[in-house]
């Protein structure tokens, strides 16, 4: 599983990271972020990719998982 922290970071930022983590294709990717923002724009563009995406949240940071 690849996991990226994109904690502390602002959007576009964790939307691009994740981004390039699908294009690598290795799956499932694990991606952490701390903002709701973060959280709903990396879920919006994995949906639009067509992947499935889980969220679930830890404290005040959320857990996206995304697999094929």
């Amino acid at each position: 599983m690849k996991k990226i922290d994109a904690r502390g970071l602002s959007c576009p930022r964790p939307v691009i990271i994740t981004n390039k983590a699908i294009q690598e294709g290795e799956f499932p990717v694990e991606i952490l972020v701390d903002t709701v923002t973060s959280r709903e724009n990396v879920r919006r563009m994995v949906e639009n990719a067509g992947l499935k995406v889980s969220i679930k949240e830890a404290g005040e940071e959320f857990v996206i998982t995304i697999t094929k």
